[in-house]
């Protein structure tokens, strides 16, 4: 790449002469135009008949320059010819918006199986929607309430590609026209592929008015608007399952169409493509492929029997909440062509099977897990113990059926991204100590355990991240007005705000925290909690421990006996880009959720390859860090799994009685309805969440919370002797190759996709 020349044949003049913004557009061209190259090449060169398609409702992807620059072996090159011209990459990065097309965990996870999708140059792409407003940009108000605002990422200059390819997509009584827009996807050091985006002609941004609010009912405009709309009426729930048609309607008849172009006579499609459905929300591509199938001549029993051999299902939890079933109704009036599908799909079960419990209609509901595991050749879970709970409790009616078609995928994350893009420091000292093998075969990490107890070694990791603690500090300072201690111990949690996450114990321990310093008992290193997270808007309890994290940021900050030893922060609006910038300087990172709950997780992955030590639940994939890492390198408490569904089995749990047995606990719920509180925060809020917990606690807070307390505290006493954390670090990082997206979509193409 030659920038010099890009800029000097666009705008007439040299490079240190242009604008941050001129050098953005000019990196941008260049680098979809290499993106594409890389794309038609491998296209021309690839042996895989079979063709890969992952729907998903997110693909949470990040900002894209440094991490394609990066990925085309550009990232350095680029630096030093702008640092020439007096110009700062960093400064051009900040400049790009980030894209809005994902929330959590499952859309992170998404984009970094893209990413390793086309870095181990396999032949597939990501399929999906383009929302123009994502899911919100959280606001945080004088209340100390999250607000939603839209969140535009879509400029005239983008990484979107607007392409010829549009389809019909019937609903019952309209149809709408899509436009299908492509994203590149650079792999590292090998081709590229896409995101297929569809959008539809017809949307119009001016209908939304006050916040996120706008009018539900016009379809024909608002479909691609924003990522789950609100769901809690009728009319938000009807328009996601509009939503998820338009999708997967777009997704069935582009699979179908280059099927055809690439040889197939859909008789043998399944030689031609793999469909992974990514969780519940695309699940009627099933149905769909079904019926498009029938329109090109072919009978139900061969199609139901080929789309059967092309379908395979991602469970991501067992939340019932997650696990979407529509009514009848809603499926009868948005897309009334299904209905005798699914109808047909489900009598063939009922003809067979015995089980009522499987069935995929009930009570008027349609199932759509249900649909997908009897209709599709494979299902897996993302960490071993989400898979063993799916096989033994959850899903164990089906697993008796089809034990064949379980599976476990362990989740991964990419590399590229959650080192070498946000952490070039440590990614350097990696490289300076095992080469630079490790960015293509991540288990190569392990040689670092040769420096384990190298003196040297251990200072440079500590200076590592304390130099990342204090660009975090001054990025916060200048983008949210928060100043924070680099001195002190960073305590993170960022993730979607769910209960069954428990940033409530988290935000009790603060409470207790600050008791304890009020009384005298003063920590021997200062301590700064993190939080980021966002609410989905009508979760009413969520927002209210928003509120409470956010009330006690106010006192305790504001507090001169406590603030020197206690610090407790909420980021506004955490998405990946402060992602990138929270997890290389944290030093002990919560991953507490509830035993049994969590699927996976991948914020453990990526805080763990940078250094932080996992305080957490065996839950998840914590249970397969703590295995390699060791007891002596992983904070672990709470009650098992076992101990907790067993619980909800009998429905036995009283949470009042744990609070009236523990004086600490008590003392920090109490303190949520306080004098101290109440001065801050909204009544309402406080009184609500604290009649929450202390009334019913569904995710079972109080049993872990003493548990939890003295294991927290353990991490603090740990983290003052130097050297032993740093050894503590380099054993997490050594160990973290197994938990690259690119081992775990390795183990998905070879044991379901089969791409070849």
């Amino acid at each position: 790449m030659n920038l010099t020349k890009a800029v000097k044949e666009k705008y007439k003049k040299p490079l240190a002469s242009c604008t941050n913004e001129e050098i953005y557009i000019s990196l941008l061209e260049q680098v979809k135009e290499l993106a594409k190259e890389k794309e038609t090449v491998s296209a021309s060169k690839t042996t895989s008949k079979r063709k890969l398609y992952y729907i998903s409702a997110e693909f949470l992807i990040g900002k894209l320059l440094s991490n394609n620059l990066i990925n085309l072996g550009l990232y350095d090159e680029v630096k030093k010819e702008l640092a020439a011209a007096g110009k700062s990459l960093a400064e051009i990065e900040e400049l790009e918006p980030e894209p809005s097309l994902g929330n959590g965990g499952l859309g992170r996870l998404a984009a970094c199986f893209v990413d390793s999708i086309a870095t181990l140059g396999l032949n597939g792409d990501g399929v999906g929607l383009n929302y123009h407003y994502g899911l919100f940009k959280q606001v945080f108000d004088k209340k100390h309430l999250q607000q939603e605002t839209p969140n535009p990422w879509i400029e005239n200059e983008s990484w979107l590609t607007k392409t010829e390819t549009s389809y019909q997509v019937p609903f019952g009584g309209f149809t709408v026209t899509s436009r299908l827009y492509d994203l590149d996807v650079t792999g590292y050091d090998n081709h590229s592929t896409r995101l297929r985006l569809f959008d539809l002609e017809s949307v119009d941004e001016s209908i939304v008015k006050d916040g996120i609010d706008f009018d539900k009912t016009e379809i024909e405009k608002n479909l691609t608007l924003f990522l789950y709309p609100d769901d809690s009426d009728d009319k938000g729930r009807l328009l996601r399952v509009y939503q998820q048609y338009f999708m997967v309607s777009n997704a069935a008849q582009l699979i179908l169409d280059e099927c055809i172009a690439r040889g197939s006579n859909l008789h043998d499609l399944a030689d031609y493509a793999a469909v992974q459905i990514n969780d519940t929300h695309p699940s009627m591509v099933i149905p769909e492929l079904i019926r498009l199938l029938g329109q090109h001549g072919i009978l139900m029993d061969e199609a139901i029997s080929i789309v059967s051999k092309v379908c395979a299902y991602t469970n991501h939890t067992i939340l019932a909440e997650a696990l979407e079933k529509w009514p009848i109704a809603f499926l009868n009036k948005a897309v009334p062509q299904l209905m005798p599908i699914i109808r047909e799909l489900d009598n063939r079960i009922r003809a067979t099977v015995k089980d009522e419990s499987t069935y995929i209609i009930q009570n008027g509901l349609v199932h759509m897990a249900h649909m997908d595991i009897h209709y599709g050749y494979s299902v897996n879970g993302v960490a071993y113990l989400h898979t063993e709970i799916l096989k033994n409790t959850e899903l164990n009616n089906f697993y008796k059926l089809y034990p064949e078609r379980f599976n476990n995928k362990t989740n991964g994350i990419t590399f590229r991204r959650w080192l070498m893009a946000c952490n070039p420091e440590l990614s350097a000292l990696i490289t300076s100590l095992i080469g630079e093998g490790w960015k293509k075969d991540a288990m190569e990490l392990e040689k670092l355990g040769a420096s384990i107890s190298d003196p040297a070694v251990l200072t440079k990791l500590l200076h590592v991240k304390a130099e990342k603690k204090n660009q975090l500090v001054s990025y916060l300072k200048e983008t949210q007005g928060l100043e924070l201690n680099p001195d002190s111990i960073f305590d993170i949690q960022v993730k979607r705000l769910h209960e069954y996450k428990r940033q409530q114990m988290n935000a009790l321990y603060v409470i207790h925290k600050y008791l304890e310093i009020k009384a005298g008992k003063i920590p021997k290193k200062p301590i700064t909690v993190l939080f980021g997270a966002k609410a989905a808007p009508a979760y009413v309890i969520a927002k209210d421990i928003i509120h409470l994290i956010l009330c006690l940021q106010e006192l305790i900050n504001n507090d001169p006996e406590v603030s020197p030893h206690l610090n407790v922060f909420m980021v506004e609006n955490y998405n990946v880009t402060l992602a990138e910038k929270l997890i290389p300087a944290c030093d002990i990172s919560e991953q507490i959720s509830l035993a049994s709950k969590e699927a996976s997780g991948t914020g453990n992955m990526k805080f763990m390859l940078n250094g932080a030590l996992t305080l957490g639940t065996m839950d998840g994939a914590n249970v397969e860090i703590a295995e390699p890492v060791g007891k002596d390198n992983i904070f672990t408490f709470g009650e098992s799994s076992e101990t907790v569904i067993a619980r909800y089995e009998r429905g036995d749990y009283k949470s009042k009685d744990w609070y009236e047995k523990d004086k600490d606990l008590k003392a920090a719920v109490d303190f949520i309805v306080g004098k101290e509180m109440m001065k801050i925060g909204q009544k309402e809020n406080l009184e609500r969440l604290y009649a929450e917990l202390l009334n019913k606690d569904w995710f079972m807070t109080f049993p872990d919370f003493e548990d939890y307390v003295k294991t927290r505290e353990e991490a603090y006493a740990a983290y003052t002797n130097r050297t032993e954390w740093a050894k503590k670090m380099l054993v997490n990082i050594s160990k973290a190759g197994f938990f690259s997206s690119d081992r775990t979509i390795a183990q998905y193409n070879e044991e379901i996709w089969k791409l070849s």
